[in-house]
């Protein structure tokens, strides 16, 4: 069986052009032999033998020279047929043209011509089915061996789906059988695709039962997520394993083989259908210009810096206060040719004159403010800490960045600054209050800094958030943390998160709240169900799920809109404005300034008293805080 299975170690290619030789001299032969059925008078005076030695003679040249025989016929496809058709049809132009400049007149033959196009015919059909009958026997032989091989099924029946199933057939592996494809189109469901069956998703139990399929393939980037992950949460019910083939962009130029697919992330299972944004407006308004990112070695920063490097700035200024984050940004991108543009900040955007000297010497056009203190439960416990970086920090930024002129300032806040329920998120909504009244009409005519917001919600895989909290505590055997079994949070993935804050940028005139569409909110216990499933693992019998309790200031659901603020659309489906209540400049400056004096004086719960008076919608939920709020109601 090996020897038949490596065949092409064994006969050289020379023998598959003298087989092919063969073939097309049985072509021309019969063609010939038909023509004389047909027209009995027919005659020529060459000898068969050298006019049949003529046409093999340039038929050879003319395979040799276009290398048909150099393929491994196991792996022909349309492309190899069409080239086999291209040689035929050469072989036979070359051989009437010599025919009619130099023996059309010592050998006479009147349906030549019509044998030379019956020929074509004949010997392309041939040679097709000679490489067809060769690839079918092939994949015979090796599904003749399924004993211990991996069952393998892949998600799609679109042009993605069959790549994949042509790149694992052109693979050196042979620990696995495909059994075909799934899809839930009505139009695809029960027909082949390359010999193997197209199944609907329901088909799923009965294969796994049949045929102990052991895992399911989809490709990223693949359409139709909604139909994938319907398909993909069947597997994991159904604990068949799912892998995730990168883009084919990665793979294209070689074999695909089954042992390199990684298993499927969270954050593939959670995606939505890809943002398409205006990326040429979005680089044009950076292009050449000095950009400042503060908090820009974490998980949204970052990737702002990573994205804004594309767009060939003239410097961007890179700025946050956790030392070896920041190195390790560093070290990533001094290996980017656009190096040479950035420059590193270790500074607390507390320290305003040491913000003021960063402002004064490099004179930034543009900034993009991620730095903030996020953490619900750290913030409750630590709240003068929350208010001088989220309101302090945000509120020396803005001012330096009307004092030097700055174009454009990008402030990155959250959903939990709707309705607040804790220091954190009421923190963000305060100086989102302080950004909005920066473009008071009043206030607006004595700068030309026109300041932005942008709103969303959880991000996958940032520092500190639930997903990497997850996989580590799967990794050390369990238990997996849930605090509440019905607890929602909305979920962006961090490039998405930074597309559309450049977006919203890109298009913003100073004053708006930008919100994103965030998709359904995810119930974090399903979340970490999944997880453990992709892990291949069963919940709740290998990996334990144990529910904590809500922590401090933490609420069951978020919303990224106040039921008392209007939504107004822009050009792009996903991004909309929030139509907040402005408040004016000067009354808003003195509150913050008092609230900051307490912030200082370390006096927590008078602090917080203070922010409720500000914020009336500011209930906190699970917090000793909360008792702020029954003396009010009293």
């Amino acid at each position: 069986m090996k020897k038949i299975l490596s065949y092409e170690r064994i006969y050289s290619r020379w023998l598959i052009l003298l087989i092919d030789q063969v073939m097309v001299n049985a072509g021309i032969l019969l063609s010939a032999a038909m023509i004389r059925n047909v027209s009995p008078g027919t005659r020529f005076n060459l000898e068969p033998f050298l006019w049949l030695f003529l046409y093999n003679m340039i038929t050879g040249i003319v395979f040799i020279r276009m290398r048909i025989h150099t393929g491994i016929i196991r792996y022909s496809n349309l492309e190899d047929i069409y080239r086999v058709m291209k040689a035929v049809l050469i072989t036979g132009l070359i051989f009437g043209l010599i025919y009619h400049l130099f023996l059309v007149s010592f050998w006479t033959w009147n349906w030549f011509d019509t044998m030379l196009l019956l020929n074509f015919f004949i010997s392309t059909t041939m040679l097709a089915l000679l490489r067809i009958s060769v690839k079918l026997l092939f994949y015979h032989l090796q599904d003749m061996q399924l004993p211990g091989k991996e069952m393998v099924l892949i998600c799609g029946a679109d042009p993605l789906a069959l790549l994949i199933k042509q790149g694992l057939d052109s693979s050196s592996e042979k620990n696995f059988h495909i059994l075909g494809f799934v899809d839930d189109d009505p139009d695809k469901a029960n027909k082949q695709i390359e010999q193997k069956r197209v199944y609907p998703s329901g088909a799923l139990p009965w294969l796994k039962k049949q045929y102990a399929a052991d895992k399911m393939i989809v490709m990223e980037g693949s359409s139709n997520l909604e139909g994938r992950k319907r398909i993909i949460e069947k597997c994991l019910e159904l604990g068949i394993r799912v892998i995730s083939v990168p883009a084919s962009v990665h793979w294209l130029k070689g074999k695909l083989k089954l042992s390199q697919i990684p298993d499927l992330k969270i954050e593939d299972l959670l995606q939505r259908e890809a943002i398409l944004l205006d990326q040429y407006n979005i680089c044009k308004q950076l292009k050449s210009k000095r950009i400042l990112i503060t908090g820009a070695a974490g998980s949204i920063g970052s990737e702002i810096s990573r994205q804004i490097l594309k767009c060939d700035p003239e410097q961007v200024l890179l700025c946050d206060q956790a030392e070896t984050p920041l190195h390790e940004l560093q070290m990533e991108l001094e290996k980017s040719s656009a190096w040479g543009c950035c420059k590193m900040f270790l500074v607390n955007i507390q320290n305003q004159s040491r913000m003021k000297n960063i402002f004064e010497v490099y004179k930034p056009q543009v900034v993009f403010h991620a730095a903030a203190l996020k953490h619900v439960p750290m913030m409750e416990i630590n709240p003068s800490e929350a208010l001088l970086t989220n309101v302090q920090g945000t509120k020396n930024l803005a001012d330096l960045s009307i004092e030097s002129g700055v174009e454009k300032f990008v402030m990155i806040s959250t959903d939990k600054a709707v309705k607040p329920t804790n220091v954190m998120g009421a923190s963000k909504r305060i100086a989102e209050i302080y950004i909005q009244s920066l473009q008071d009409q009043q206030y607006r005519a004595a700068h030309g800094t026109r300041f932005i917001t942008t709103r969303f919600g959880n991000v996958l895989g940032s520092n500190g958030s639930v997903v990497p909290r997850f996989k580590s505590q799967i990794q050390a055997g369990g238990p997996v943390t849930v605090t509440h079994p019905d607890i929602t949070r909305y979920f962006m993935t961090i490039p998405e998160a930074v597309q559309l804050v450049l977006e919203a940028s890109a298009m913003g005139v100073g004053g708006e709240i930008f919100i994103f569409d965030m998709g359904m909110p995810i119930r974090i216990f399903d979340l970490a169900v999944n997880m453990i499933k992709l892990a291949g693992l069963t919940p709740h019998e290998d990996i334990q799920i144990t529910f904590t309790g809500l922590r401090p200031g933490e609420k069951l659901y978020e919303e990224l809109l106040n039921q008392t603020e209007l939504v107004l659309p822009t050009h792009h489906e996903k991004i909309k404005i929030s139509a907040v209540t402005n408040y004016p400049y000067l009354y808003v400056h003195r509150m913050i300034d008092d609230l900051l004096h307490l912030a200082r004086s370390n006096d927590d719960f008078e602090m917080v008293k203070k922010m409720k008076e500000i914020l009336p919608d500011f209930i906190s939920n699970n917090s000793t805080y909360q008792q702020l709020d029954i003396a009010y109601q009293e």
